[in-house]
């Protein structure tokens, strides 16, 4: 597995406190880049104002930082494009279902 991948997979772990799901399948993850010992992660949130933005950012560098060969791990958040539920996975939406 790539460190790329084990990233993803970690971030899998983080999970959005208001619906229980994890960033990844909620399709709030935009972009997860890997330079060497440095990954670089591009995100966003289901709502501009959301109170929870530094901890959810946070989360998701710690969870990075896990991963075996990481040593620097910076998050941005960005609000462009703005986050709507067709990112979600099928998974996603199916749980949000129920």
């Amino acid at each position: 597995m790539t460190i790329q991948e084990e990233v993803q997979e970690r971030l899998r772990e983080v999970i959005d406190p208001e619906l229980g799901i994890n960033v990844v399948d909620l399709g709030l993850i935009y972009k997860v880049e890997v330079n060497g010992e440095d990954v670089e992660i591009t995100m966003t949130l289901t709502t501009m104002g959301c109170p929870l933005h530094d901890q959810m950012a946070r989360a998701v560098r710690f969870a990075a930082e896990r991963v075996s060969g990481v040593k620097n791990v910076n998050v941005q958040v960005v609000w462009s494009p703005p986050w709507n539920p067709s990112m979600m996975s099928d998974a996603a939406k199916a749980a949000l279902r129920r």
